[in-house]
This record gives C-alpha cells, sequence and structure tokens, in this order.
C-alpha cells in the first residue's frame, strides 16, 4: 500500500485531501511512522524524529495513528490476496508476499501482470486506496520491484533479466544492508550490487562474517529461494507505550501498567486468545531496558490475574531514576482459557492478603478527559454530528466536522469536557467499484505517480 497510514488519513478526511500529512507519536520523542507523498517532498520520510519533521514540514497536518481503523482496511486488502493464492506471507498492515503459483492465478510473465492489474484494480474498488505491486521470480526481487513501482504502479521483472536490473542499484538495495553495513562495504570500494558480486564471497565473507557474507553474496547474484510461508499464528500479544516526559512518580508507574495490561488483555479477547506468560518491560532513564515474566498455571483472558501479574512483576524493578516506557505483553497463547486462575492469583500473593481479586474494577483506569482528544481521532457531537480532533490543549479542543463521503467541513472550539462531545469510531472508507469515475482515489498520491505498469525490459 502506498503511504499506507497517510492515504487512509487523507481518503477519510476530506480536507486533507492532497494536502501534507504525516502519522507518529507527537511528543518530544515521537518519530514519524507514515507521511504522505505531498510531505516528502519536503524530505519528510519515516522513522524520522517527529521535531525535525515539524521543522521541514510546518504547515502539514499531524496526526496520532489510528491502528484499528488501519487493520481494518489492511485485513480487507489481505482477503484480496488470499483469494489469489493460499500462500499469503504479511509482512506489516500494509505488505506481504504472494505465491501466485500456488493459487493458479500465474503461471508465467503475462499472467503474472494481469494478476497484479486485476489486484490493484480490486484494492481500490475495495477500499479506495491505492497500492503498487511487484511482481517477480523470489522475494527479494518482488520487494524490490514493488518500491521501484511506488506510488501506484505496477513493475514486473522478467525472468533472465534480474542481474542486469540489480547491478547498477546501490548496496542499500538489498535486504539486511542497513547504514552500518553500506558504511562498511563504501569503506572497503563497494557501493553497487555489481561491485558486490565483483568482490567475490571469499572477500565478503571476510569483511562481513560466514552468515551475512555468504547471503549477500546469493543476493548479489539474485539467488533468493526463501519460500512465502502461509501466516504464522502469533506467538504473544503485547502493548506498550513511551512517555513524552520521564515517569518518577511510583503511583503513576504503578497505574501505567495496570492501564497497559487492560489494554494488552482487549487485544487478546480481541483475537480470541488467552496466554500463559506474562511479560513487563521497562525502559529506564539511562535507556537500559528490562524485562520480567512470570508463567501461571494455565492460560488466562482475565484483566484482573494479568493486572495481578504484571503489580507483581514491577515489585522487582526499581524505578527510582525514571521510566521512558513501558509495556506489558502474554505469550504462551491458546485458544481457551483455565477457570481457576483467581483464585492462582489471590493464592499466589506473596503477602497472603485475603482481599478478593474478583472485586477489583475490570475497566480501564481513567485517563482526564483532555487527554482522550488526540490530534486525528474521531469524535462526535451531539448537534453537529461527526468530526476529528485537529488539536488540543489550556482545556479547548478543536475539531472539524466532516466524513469520508463528505465535502471539507467546518472547524468549531469547544471546551474539553464539553457533555456533547465525545470519542467516536471511525466511519468506513467509502468503497469504490472499478470505472466509477475513472479519478484518483481520495488522498491519492499522484503527484509523483508513475505509469500504472512498467515492465524491467523497458525502464527498470
Amino acid at each position: 500500500m502506498d503511504a499506507f497510514f497517510a492515504q487512509a488519513e487523507q481518503a477519510s478526511k476530506p480536507s486533507l485531501c492532497g494536502k501534507a500529512v504525516v502519522v507518529g507519536g507527537l511528543g518530544p520523542r515521537g518519530v514519524v511512522a507514515t507521511a504522505s507523498y505531498e510531505a516528502r517532498v519536503f524530505g519528510v520520510h519515516s522513522a524520522m524524529p517527529m521535531a525535525q519533521a515539524r521543522r521541514r514540514a510546518p504547515n502539514a497536518a499531524y496526526l496520532v495513528p489510528r491502528f484499528a481503523f488501519y487493520r481494518s482496511i489492511s485485513e480487507q486488502v489481505m482477503g484480496l490476496l488470499r483469494a489469489l493464492s493460499p500462500l499469503v506471507e504479511p509482512l506489516s498492515l500494509d505488505e506481504a508476499f504472494v505465491d501466485l503459483d500456488a493459487g493458479g492465478a500465474a503461471w508465467d510473465s503475462e499472467s503474472a501482470r494481469l494478476a497484479g492489474i486485476r489486484l490493484r484494480a480490486d484494492i481500490r474498488a475495495v477500499t479506495g486506496l491505492t497500492g503498487s505491486v511487484g511482481l517477480a521470480s523470489c522475494k527479494m526481487l518482488a520487494k524490490i520491484a514493488s518500491e521501484q513501482a511506488k506510488p501506484d504502479g505496477l513493475v514486473l521483472i522478467e525472468p533472465g533479466t534480474e542481474r542486469a536490473l540489480l547491478g547498477p542499484l546501490s548496496v542499500r538495495t538489498l535486504p539486511g544492508v542497513g547504514p552500518a553495513t553500506g558504511d562498511h562495504l563504501r569503506r572497503a570500494g563497494i557501493t553497487t550490487i555489481d561491485e558486490i558480486a565483483e568482490a567475490g564471497e571469499d572477500e565478503l565473507v571476510r569483511l562481513l562474517g560466514k552468515a551475512h557474507g555468504h547471503a549477500l553474496y546469493a543476493m548479489a547474484l539474485a539467488r533468493d529461494d526463501r519460500p512465502v510461508v502461509a501466516e504464522r499464528e502469533a506467538k504473544s500479544v503485547s502493548v506498550e507505550d513511551t512517555y513524552d516526559v520521564d515517569i518518577h512518580d511510583r503511583v503513576r508507574v504503578e497505574l501505567e501498567v495496570q492501564r497497559l495490561a487492560d489494554r494488552c488483555v482487549r487485544r487478546l479477547r480481541g483475537a480470541g486468545l488467552s496466554g500463559r506468560t506474562i511479560v513487563l518491560k521497562v525502559r529506564r532513564y539511562d535507556f537500559s531496558t528490562l524485562t520480567r515474566s512470570e508463567t501461571l498455571r494455565g492460560p488466562t483472558d482475565d484483566p484482573g490475574v494479568v493486572r495481578e501479574a504484571a503489580a507483581r512483576l514491577l515489585d522487582s524493578v526499581d524505578t527510582t531514576g525514571g521510566v521512558r516506557l513501558l509495556g506489558v505483553g502474554v505469550s504462551g497463547l491458546a485458544d481457551f482459557t483455565q477457570e481457576d486462575l483467581f483464585a492462582q492469583a489471590a493464592e499466589d500473593r506473596a503477602d497472603g492478603a485475603e482481599e478478593e481479586l474478583a472485586d477489583e474494577p475490570v475497566g480501564e483506569i481513567p485517563v482526564p478527559v483532555e487527554h482522550q482528544w488526540r490530534p486525528g481521532h474521531d469524535v462526535r457531537h451531539a448537534e453537529l454530528g461527526h468530526g476529528w480532533v485537529q488539536g488540543s490543549g489550556l482545556g479547548r479542543v478543536t475539531v472539524r466536522f466532516e466524513t469520508p463521503e463528505s465535502e471539507p467541513g467546518r472547524v468549531r472550539t469547544f471546551r474539553t469536557d464539553d457533555p456533547g462531545l465525545e470519542p467516536a469510531d471511525p466511519l468506513p472508507l467509502v468503497r469504490r467499484r472499478p470505472g466509477d469515475d475513472g479519478g484518483p482515489a481520495a488522498g491519492a498520491p499522484h503527484p509523483e505517480a508513475k505509469p500504472s505498469e512498467v515492465e524491467s525490459g523497458n525502464s527498470a
């Protein structure tokens, strides 16, 4: 998918169509998750510190992610992929490998190209968004082709042309070659993939070690025999938060852990799972990260049990100097629960207290109202209807009232405790059918768009 989070926001907010949009953490330590193509013109890119992004694109819209919304769109796209083949390997919410041969969707270059064209049209029809397709004989080349196709394009690497295509590309194009490895190779006089192949396997092993050297040499020769592996079951479910300011108050740390435990259980239940092992993650002021875990007698999805275990784990961690990140996770997953875990939690209390665990509140720890108004998130007003938060502070919240199907809406400001204003669920995007109007989807990133189909023999 093309600039997925940002494109989804543009499509759901008519006032942002064609505008620079940046999605990510908005605090002092926040980073960019996705930038629209309009924002990329100013040099904004993913993983960039948000403060730097604001300096480069001060007039962009800066929004907090809405992962449940993105996940709902992702499920639609993944459903289209699974209709093509039983072998779909998701890499993230917006990217996956598909073995077209396994599903009979393609058997040669031309049938693969047609399958890619149909897929892009189906994604557009179902979600209103655009995606790019890379077609090749192996996973590594398909990934490279999809990057070349962006935005809103298709690139087919014909069998037999792989070496010629890879040769002049930067070594950073290959999977596993990050800034450190790239600099190491550059100091050895190796900057292109052709130069990796010319250096030879023995030299690469000497420079990078046996495993990395062998793998990099094989990729430079366009060899990648990794199969597409169908989606694996989740091994764990976890949530974590990074705080703009280190937390020093122990009571606040304890409350945050309880809140994270509740969020983790909601995610666990949403997936229809339970788990035996509770994990606590704490990153302290000095960036040292501590992980503690406790394995229960059986799997649970009970918030009281998970909160109890997380609290016990926190007891063993010194947070005196301050905490910058907290996380709670559950592993050892199963699709059933063990009913007597409430009793287990009570029995396992170190102090032997006789208080009833079942009397503890099950809901999430209350958050001050003003903390709920996060830029980009959905709200509903009793009189004005659906809208989204443009910003908040000093006891005020600014809302733009519009929907995916409306014209750009008007802006109103309210007190954060206005009784008529409440958080809302995202509205679904408008679904389009192929040929409805022939125009781009809302928010489609076409300023830099390439031709919709490109074959490597012609331009790669």
